[in-house]
């Protein structure tokens, strides 16, 4: 599984956090869940815990699934 990339994050002056991947929203933290991701992504691998927070964190089966016969004519997919 490729590791998380294209995240990024800014504080904000109203204390709040938000986070992009690949220029586009993916989130705003704001008060004391804020303070922990800055806690939590300037002590670990920014990417992945960008990524977990986001719920964007991917777990390797999405694209295979995408391809499953029973999904190919979903709209959306």
């Amino acid at each position: 599984m490729p590791k998380p990339s294209g995240f990024t994050y800014e504080r904000q002056s109203d204390a709040s956090v938000t986070i992009t991947h690949h220029g586009r929203a993916a989130g705003t933290l704001r008060g004391g869940r804020a303070e922990k991701f800055l806690a939590e992504v300037e002590s670990g691998d920014a990417q992945l815990v960008m990524a977990r927070w986001t719920g964007a964190y991917r777990h390797g089966n999405e694209r295979t699934a995408r391809e499953h016969p029973r999904n190919r004519g979903r709209a959306g997919r």
